[in-house]
């Protein structure tokens, strides 16, 4: 892990005993959860938390496009930012065509 994700996941985690080497393996699909986090609950406390091109140094937008649809959007905590990644969301599909 560089040195620069190392750095976010501490600020991210903050108020939690979690290490930034439990959220890589967590992100990396090594771990199904780092502390209480799962990989849909780190992802929400991350768009609540980290500007959006910080969250596209840790995620590709293939996986971004998986882990931001409705249920995700409905869970955030200001509709500031429910619009923000519904945005997000629309655009992404449009410019990630899905799987055939």
């Amino acid at each position: 892990m560089d040195k620069q994700k190392e750095e976010i996941y501490r600020l991210l985690m903050w108020d939690y005993d979690i290490t930034p080497e439990e959220i890589d393996k967590l992100i990396k699909g090594e771990t199904d959860h780092a502390g209480h986090y799962d990989l849909k609950a780190l992802f929400r406390k991350m768009l609540e938390s980290l500007p959006w091109f910080t969250i596209l140094k840790i995620f590709d937008t293939e996986t971004i496009k998986n882990l931001l649809n409705d249920t995700l959007l409905s869970k955030l905590r200001t509709d500031s930012l429910k619009e923000k990644y519904s945005y997000v969301k629309t655009r992404l599909q449009e410019i990630i065509p899905a799987a055939r």
